[in-house]
């Protein structure tokens, strides 16, 4: 397999393709390792950081806009997701530039999944959303949609986001969602219930007794 240099941009977080992510960038190194995808037009690597290193997968970003440019050099932007990348050879020092970069392999992937699937991820993340009282909208089903949409939005802890970015079928990452959100559902239930216990501690209960 053939590699490319990528900058890169390690940070305590997931990026998924297709994601926009807005960041705020006031380190030297990445105000240069930015300023250098704006001027040349090049992207860049958001591999995660996890357990106190940088981890083989990462997610190619696109820069879409500096949105501010401050007097001290700092910078908001927004950027894109536009791939997945495995690390062949990292390097701490890119010659002549402050920030980290690697050869990066660039992994094929796909996002169309089965749309029963679909319909009981939606299913199972309104229910998560009734439980913990969330008003806000649920992701519209339609033949875009992928588990890379909801990834952020189920309850998955940073390891499970990353283990999820790992998988590079939809089908499998459905089932990798679908298995969590039925482990994670009656988990909910329960710690709602034991919330409004607790709100309820010291009220006045009308409970009806049971007839025995």
């Amino acid at each position: 397999m053939s590699t490319v240099f990528l900058p890169l941009f390690p940070l305590r977080l997931v990026a998924f393709p297709g994601e926009e992510l807005n960041l705020h960038i006031f380190e030297p190194r990445y105000k240069q390792l930015i300023n250098e995808c704006d001027s040349k037009g090049i992207t860049f690597g958001i591999p995660t950081y996890l357990d106190d290193k940088v981890q083989s997968i990462g997610t190619e970003i696109k820069l879409l806009a500096i949105d501010q440019k401050y007097p001290k050099g700092e910078l908001d932007i927004r950027t894109q997701g536009v791939g997945i990348f495995k690390i062949k050879e990292f390097f701490s020092q890119v010659e002549n530039r402050l920030y980290t970069g690697a050869e990066v392999e660039r992994l094929s992937f796909d996002k169309v999944g089965e749309y029963l699937k679909n319909e009981k991820i939606i299913e199972y993340l309104g229910e998560l959303y009734e439980i913990l009282n969330i008003r806000k909208p649920l992701p519209e089903l339609n033949p875009e949609f992928n588990t890379y949409q909801v990834a952020h939005l189920v309850g998955f802890t940073l390891q499970q986001e990353y283990d999820l970015l790992c998988i590079q079928d939809e089908s499998k990452r459905q089932d990798f969602m679908l298995a969590h959100l039925k482990k994670l559902l009656p988990i909910a239930k329960e710690m709602e219930e034991l919330r409004r216990k607790v709100m309820l501690n010291g009220h006045f209960k009308n409970i009806l007794p049971p007839e025995v």
